[in-house]
């Protein structure tokens, strides 16, 4: 077994800064609006290559087994694709946590199968790489793509954008939320208007999983009342996580500063373009 390393993988956060669900398919599936802009704040993995074919996750989330981990079926999916007989171990260095709408595994299985196309020479292009993203989950092609996109369908339908790029208090309330739960919920609003970019930056814009998110999670609504005196403040994703824009970063340190000393965040820059696709440029 060969013991080559390759460290310092980003797999950076995400925010919705707005979700719509205008609809659900007849598989269930729904079907939105957002728009999606990362954070220079996020997990990293580190890929020691194996010449015996296997594939092992030696440290991440605590919570997740190893074989139902996105990252480890993430890099079997490649493998199992380009026939190589290559195979790693994955370390993922955890900071995003679960439940939160940051888009933490997601972007740890995107960062797999970006890296490990480089490392293991498979020669996929983005597209195909894109592709695998979206059988393993609707937010996976967002980060393989790593850039900052107006998304529709499921979410795999994505257009990139420009944005300004502010600084964002993020609050982490001490809560875990199941996206499945929050798709499920039968008083979930699904039939909000569609929008044009030009209504997002009239305003015109909302999280629909906010009011549900609000009714069963005390502490997010706390969170969001108490961010919402400072800042515009929204929830992301499905949850739990809500964040707040500001123009300087001292004003969003101000902010953090203020924190009630048992409540946890942090401070990250939104980003059109995802570090990994920096990092890949040095591989």
């Amino acid at each position: 077994m060969t013991a080559s390393l390759s460290s310092g993988w980003p797999a950076p956060a995400k925010l919705n800064l707005f979700l719509h669900i205008t609809g659900r398919r007849a598989d269930g599936y729904h079907l939105l609006q957002t728009l999606f802009q990362f954070l220079d704040y996020g997990d990293s993995l580190d890929f020691k290559m194996r010449d015996d074919g296997k594939i092992t996750r030696p440290r991440g989330s605590q919570h997740m087994p190893e074989t139902d981990d996105l990252v480890v079926r993430a890099a079997h999916l490649l493998q199992t694709r380009t026939k190589t007989d290559q195979g790693v171990a994955i370390h993922v260095h955890k900071r995003l946590p679960e439940g939160s709408g940051l888009g933490g595994g997601s972007s740890d299985a995107a960062t797999t199968l970006v890296a490990l196309n480089r490392l293991w020479n498979a020669g996929l292009t983005t597209q195909a790489l894109t592709a695998l993203g979206l059988e393993l989950g609707a937010d996976v092609p967002l980060f393989v793509q790593g850039r900052a996109a107006w998304a529709e369908g499921i979410g795999e339908l994505l257009t990139p954008v420009e944005l300004p790029e502010p600084w964002y208090l993020v609050i982490q309330p001490a809560c875990t939320i199941l996206t499945r739960e929050m798709y499920q919920a039968p008083e979930l609003t699904r039939n909000s208007a569609a929008i044009t970019i030009a209504g997002f930056y009239a305003g015109v814009t909302h999280n629909d999983f906010e009011p549900l998110v609000r009714k069963r999670y005390a502490p997010v609504a706390e969170a969001l009342d108490w961010l919402s005196q400072r800042a515009p403040a929204r929830l992301t994703g499905s949850g739990a996580c809500v964040f707040g824009s500001f123009d300087q970063e001292s004003a969003a340190r101000r902010a953090l500063d203020d924190l009630p000393k048992d409540w946890r965040g942090f401070i990250a820059r939104g980003r059109n373009r995802s570090p990994l696709l920096d990092r890949l440029a040095m591989a």
